[in-house]
């Protein structure tokens, strides 16, 4: 029986051999191209690749970088994106970005970093429109920002087992913190041996009988003195470096630059201690072990002071050393766009010794009654007739009502007594807080401390600071109003105030006091906080969370 050959088998056939043909033809091209190549001066292709790359652009964002080529058949830049290191970031300082900027983080190139590849597979995606410089620093501060809060403990010092929480104190020479206090007596020139009443009781300052138990004339440089003090006496403190899990380095930074603002000396100099601490450090077995990832500094100083510009003689650059891009620094203020910058409250005057001095503390600052509505406790500076402040201060002292808004003029020496600041506080419904030589104040701390709602001009000031110590719902606790609003004079701030009602003031002044106020203070260096937990607590809780996380 005959089989009949279909014509599609025929037609398979032609189509073979057309694909061969196609083939060689390709092949053909494929040897003419490689022959064309080679005949091109390196030179000329040298050219041909600076031209794609300048057609290209490039954007890092958390642990992706994007390679993106413009063309004029895509609408939208086409991008090759690959695991990367972290970037760093070198933005200046943006005091007015808003951070509803950051509210639709799945439709910009910074993310939470979920769709990024930890072994580096190679990734293709459509970014959408470059964005500002503005947004992409702040995308980055709010990564940064919900990476920190992520480490946040959930246990408290008084009842956790310090089973895999093993804290190791460095022995580190004198030079680099004892005697450092020991020229307090120099690093004030106009305050000479006066200024070294602050590095009294453990960096607390002398007592202020008046304000009461637990109070304290506190310089607002005294974090590093203060926090040594206060772990040394940790419960999970050990003594053998291989049962650590936690590194803590007593270098006291901010003294070391604070003795060097009002004295003519070299860059070189000012650098020196910083130096020799990382020879020391290097040649520990602890810090090779993890390259410093396991190691926490305390600085109480600002973060700028830490970064020497290249054209300035202020400040050291202690934080631009390479050692210092893997350990954990805490300080009074961060730098927004640094990962391993953490912020922690500014030292207060109160440092309580036990639950019944919170307890009472409480009691008394819900039961004060607030005679007025607003109240600044600052200056302005000389000849700057349209800063934030001198407009404030205006409004101010020009309100109708005269009882309405008091203000204590620092410049006059009003501010030099601690009593009369928390006194002013604990009297007002709302303090306020602009910016002053940088975004932070240790004032904001005082007037929490008091139940005084701090009014609040730049998100830098706090919102973007603290994140272990003050949560994400900043209405909770603070009013903001936008610094440029109040330079154009588009704002009254104390009219703006008087619309807030009595019952919002009261729930937001609860949350302070009950909520915040404990976890804002630093205890004295025998605190026996059990109810609580302090600033200290809280911070040394998620510093051994980060570490368990990263290691």
């Amino acid at each position: 029986m005959a089989i009949p050959v279909p014509r599609r088998r025929q037609s398979n056939n032609k189509l073979s051999k057309k694909t061969e043909s196609s083939c060689i033809d390709l092949c053909s091209l494929h040897t003419i191209f490689l022959q064309t190549l080679s005949r091109i001066p390196l030179a000329i292709f040298l050219l041909i690749l600076v031209y794609i790359w300048s057609s290209s652009t490039t954007i890092m964002s958390g642990h992706v970088v994007h390679l993106c080529l413009s063309s004029r058949k895509l609408n939208d830049l086409y991008c090759l994106s690959a695991g990367t290191q972290p970037p760093e970031f070198d933005f200046p300082l943006l005091p007015n970005t808003s951070s509803a900027s950051s509210s639709n983080s799945s439709s910009t190139i910074f993310d939470d970093g979920n769709s990024t590849t930890a072994n580096g597979t190679l990734t293709v995606d459509i970014a959408p429109p470059p964005l500002s410089e503005a947004e992409l620093a702040n995308q980055v501060i709010q990564q940064h920002l919900r990476l920190h809060r992520s480490w946040s403990s959930n246990s408290s010092s008084s009842s956790s087992s310090c089973d895999e929480r093993g804290i190791y104190v460095y022995d580190l020479p004198a030079k680099f913190n004892k005697d450092l206090t020991g020229q307090c007596g120099e690093m004030m020139p106009w305050a000479g041996e006066d200024f070294c009443k602050y590095f009294s009781n453990g960096g607390l300052g002398n007592p202020i009988e008046k304000l009461g138990r637990g109070w304290y004339d506190t310089h607002q440089y005294s974090l590093e003195p203060i926090f040594h003090s206060r772990i040394l006496n940790h419960p999970c403190r050990v003594h053998d470096e291989d049962r650590a899990k936690l590194f803590y380095v007593p270098y006291y930074g901010g003294l070391d630059i604070l003795r060097w603002h009002f004295r003519n000396v070299s860059n070189d100099v000012k650098d020196t201690l910083g130096l020799d601490l990382m020879k020391w450090l290097e040649s520990r077995k602890s810090w090779k072990s993890k390259s410093g990832k396991d190691h926490v500094f305390v600085l109480g100083k600002i973060s700028w002071d830490f970064r020497r510009r290249p054209d300035s003689e202020w400040g050291t650059r202690f934080l631009q050393l390479d050692q210092m891009k893997n350990p954990t620094k805490l300080m009074i203020e961060r730098q927004p766009w640094e990962v391993n910058d953490i912020g922690i409250p500014h030292p207060t005057y109160f440092h309580p010794h036990s639950d019944e001095d919170v307890l009472a503390w409480q009691l008394r600052a819900m039961r004060s009654p607030r005679r007025s509505l607003v109240s600044f406790a600052g200056a302005d500076r000389p000849g700057q007739t349209e800063s934030i402040r001198s407009i404030l201060i205006e409004q101010c002292v020009g309100s109708t009502d005269q009882g309405r808004c008091r203000f204590l003029n620092c410049s006059l020496g009003g501010c030099d007594r601690p009593e009369s600041v928390i006194e002013l506080f604990m009297e007002s419904e709302f303090c306020l807080q602009p910016p002053g030589d940088s975004p932070t104040r240790k004032s904001v701390f005082d007037s929490l401390v008091s139940g005084c709602i701090p009014v609040l001009f730049s998100p830098f000031t706090a919102y973007y600071q603290y994140p272990w110590h003050l949560p994400v719902e900043h209405e909770k606790y603070s009013v903001f109003v936008d610094e440029e609003e109040v330079r154009k004079r588009k704002v009254n701030v104390v009219e703006r105030l008087m619309k807030v009602s009595v019952r919002e003031r009261e729930d937001m002044r609860r949350f302070i006091v009950y909520e915040l106020l404990p976890g804002l203070v630093y205890g004295d260096s025998e605190s026996q906080l059990s109810k609580f937990q302090d600033s200290f607590d809280i911070t040394v809780n998620n510093l051994i969370e980060r570490v368990n996380s990263l290691l």
